[in-house]
């Protein structure tokens, strides 16, 4: 029979959360304002109402309001808990997989130096610390182990926090300090659990290690392939059936299943969540608003807590004494020195400069977070006991005070050669790039002609790590599709990642949109044939039209024979792009230089200056609104790494000269966008777009931005355009 807490034990729990909670929160957020993490005050709030200055002005007091029995302690310490697998999961969200296979030469070369040296340095100097500070469950041997560990661990959120602030994530070194310390947490959160099942069994039994070692490795490697498959999985299922609710319980609920995991393995529930925030921040299928919500709730309340209690553990008069000091400072030299030349021997030779590897050095060596996770770890272990385990509080406090202002000196010393600078500047523009943007797509499909080129269109666009998603739908009452019309696109997407979907559904266009909620960024759809107008298209495609919260890449082929087969070897020749100086047009353009680049395509970028029917022999006067905007479409193109020809054009319409220049110019290809508009009941393209579409002989694409997306709607606003 369960025994229920009493009122007392509750009492204290609401009284140890409401005062760890409000002094966390409030050091935390004063440290941050003399520009330290906040990390650094949370910490302080525990050293301030536990022994060390509450338990010395107000012994009596504080040992009511934290007895330690474990009774007591139990409620306080299971939020705690929550906190340290929030915070794992946070951190695995921010770690960029992708980044540590693109810096794989310079990230390697750190973060071998990074963890070697300082293992090597941390296991010698446990080895000799006396044996008044192992806890009661640790051996000379143990201890050891965890001490090196403990030493090697770097803080992830501490360095991504001080580059982003300095606006240096993506200069190349920022990047290389972030990948080694990715590659850090992910080392060394597998080197813990390991050392964990070595303190659980008592010694080296090599049997047990092994099995360990390949249980641990077996578990991140199903958890990257087949796990990451299943989440995904999941977590379609939960968006599609119960929205923001549905994915925010699926994320906890995973993060908790790979917790159990990693402990029934024998190893740490924190390694699971760290995994599990990998596994779940890399799926298509996550909502932004729920990584938003949770580390949030982590920031705000969970993590606070969990840092004031690791606090209450620390008693600093444990280490002012004739014995325990210069251990203390030892393990602080030996943390700081040996991560600093480890990481910069990596750097020096992988390649970097000397300021760079310093730089590394300096960033590495914040502890932060991550190591009052493993310190609590070895005190809940019985490696460390209170005097070790404040000693490694400590460090973890001192690296992180000193990292930061460090840092800064030395970051502002590295400057950027001209391709970094240039590269930073086109990466800065590409990220506000609506194509760029996209990393997951869909393709609906019934096996028509249209569908394969919006296919083709797409993947020439998109960047080679997005993903796409063929979608056939099966109208109910009709004759089913042939199965391999879906397997019929895949060609045309070469070889980029590409998922096969089926359904079946009364209404396509709802179908559509409803998979299309699902996280995509874009839907490209092949148009309806023959088009003249609004009227003519299909009743799907306009209830697609009319309801779409996302953009929309609608193509229509122009002449010729066209296949699956004849569209793998396919590459446009010449492009077509209207200059319109509007939100839209600009990502028309954006589009065409995107296509360009890949096709290696030439692009005629064509502003119309509309002719005054009064005077139809006047000179417009728009000259200085030309130079201002081919000056901009050049300086995108530039960003593209394309050159264009700007052409300028006068006529009655602007769209009627745009087909005459295609013809003329010998294009294949003309680029456009647009924001829907009402007419009636039905979706309005705008006139130019329509009169494209029904009179170009050449394939035609066109970017359609659905009605709620904020996008400047004067393009195509006066009827002759």
């Amino acid at each position: 029979m369960l025994t229920p807490l009493t009122e007392h034990t509750l009492l204290l729990f609401w009284l140890q959360l409401l005062l760890l909670l409000a002094v966390a929160r409030g050091l935390g957020a004063l440290a941050t304002r003399v520009r330290q993490p906040a990390v650094v005050g949370e910490l302080g709030a525990g050293l301030l109402v536990g022994p060390t200055l509450l338990g010395r002005i107000l012994p009596d007091q504080a040992a009511w309001l934290f007895p330690g029995t474990e009774i007591d302690s139990a409620p306080i310490l299971t939020v705690a808990w929550i906190g340290i697998v929030l915070l794992l999961v946070v951190t695995g969200f921010e770690t960029d997989l992708g980044l540590l296979r693109r810096l794989a030469r310079q990230s390697a070369a750190v973060s071998v130096g990074s963890l070697v040296v300082p293992l090597a340095f941390g296991f010698g100097l446990g080895w000799v610390i006396p044996a008044a500070f192992h806890g009661e469950q640790g051996s000379q041997l143990g201890f050891a182990l965890f001490l090196a560990v403990a030493l090697s661990v770097s803080a992830l959120p501490v360095v991504a926090k001080i580059l982003a602030d300095m606006r240096l994530l993506r200069r190349n070194v920022g990047q290389i300090v972030l990948a080694a310390g990715m590659a850090n947490d992910l080392v060394g959160w597998i080197l813990l659990g390991v050392v964990a099942g070595v303190v659980s069994h008592g010694g080296v039994d090599l049997v047990s290690l092994g099995t360990t070692i390949a249980l641990v490795l077996a578990f991140v490697v199903a958890s990257l392939t087949v796990g990451q498959r299943a989440t995904d999985s999941v977590l379609r299922t939960a968006r599609a059936s119960g929205g923001y609710s549905g994915v925010l319980t699926v994320t906890i609920l995973i993060a908790l299943a790979m917790g159990v995991v990693t402990q029934v393995i024998g190893v740490e529930a924190v390694l699971g969540a760290f995994v599990a925030g990998i596994v779940l921040g890399r799926s298509r299928y996550q909502r932004l608003d729920v990584r938003e919500t949770i580390e949030s709730m982590t920031n705000a309340i969970f993590a606070p807590v969990f840092f004031a209690t690791a606090g209450l553990y620390v008693d600093l008069g444990a280490v002012v004494t004739a014995e325990a000091l210069p251990w203390a400072i030892a393990v602080i030299a030996v943390a700081a020195i040996s991560k600093l030349v480890g990481s910069a021997a990596g750097a020096r030779l992988s390649g970097l400069s000397r300021m760079e590897g310093l730089a590394a050095g300096v960033g590495l060596n914040a502890r932060g977070a991550l190591e009052i996770v493993v310190a609590i770890i070895g005190l809940r272990l019985g490696v460390l006991n209170p005097t070790s385990y404040t000693a490694v509080v400590v460090m973890a406090i001192a690296t992180s005070l000193l990292a930061p202002p460090l840092l800064r000196i030395v970051l502002r010393r590295i400057v950027a050669a001209p391709e970094e600078a240039e590269r930073m500047e086109r990466e800065e523009f590409l990220g506000r790039s609506v194509i760029a943007r996209v990393d997951n797509a869909l393709v609906p499909t019934r096996g028509g002609l249209n569908s394969l080129m919006a296919a083709h269109v797409l993947d020439l666009a998109l960047r080679d790590e997005a993903r796409v998603t063929v979608l056939t739908i099966d109208q109910k009452g009709r004759a089913p599709l042939d199965p391999q019309i879906g397997r019929s696109v895949l060609p045309v997407l070469r070889n980029r990642e590409a998922d096969l979907r089926t359904t079946e559904a009364e209404d396509i266009g709802a179908a559509v949109l409803r998979e299309g909620d699902l996280g995509y960024g874009m839907v490209a759809v092949g148009l309806t044939e023959p088009y003249t107008g609004a009227d003519t298209l299909s009743p799907a495609l306009s209830g697609l039209l009319s309801r779409t919260t996302i953009p929309l890449l609608l193509v229509r082929r122009g002449g010729g024979d066209w296949d699956a087969e004849a569209l793998v070897e396919h590459r446009f020749r010449h492009l077509i792009v209207p200059i319109t100086g509007t939100t839209a047009g600009h990502a028309a353009e954006e589009l065409g230089y995107a296509l360009a680049a890949r096709c290696g395509a030439e692009v005629d970028a064509v502003h119309v200056v509309l002719q005054d029917e009064d005077n139809p022999g006047a000179v417009p006067k728009a000259q200085p609104a030309i130079r201002s905007q081919a000056a901009r479409t050049r300086e995108v193109a530039r960003r593209f790494r394309q050159h264009t020809s700007v052409l300028v054009r006068v006529g009655q319409t602007a769209y009627g000269e745009l087909v005459a220049t295609a013809d003329g110019r010998g294009a294949d290809l003309i680029v456009l966008a647009t924001q829907l508009r009402a007419h009636g009941d039905a979706p309005f393209l705008g006139h130019g777009v329509e009169y494209i579409l029904s009179r170009a002989t050449q394939t035609v694409a066109v970017i359609v931005f659905p009605a709620t997306r904020t996008v400047d709607a004067t393009e195509d606003r006066d009827p002759r355009s």
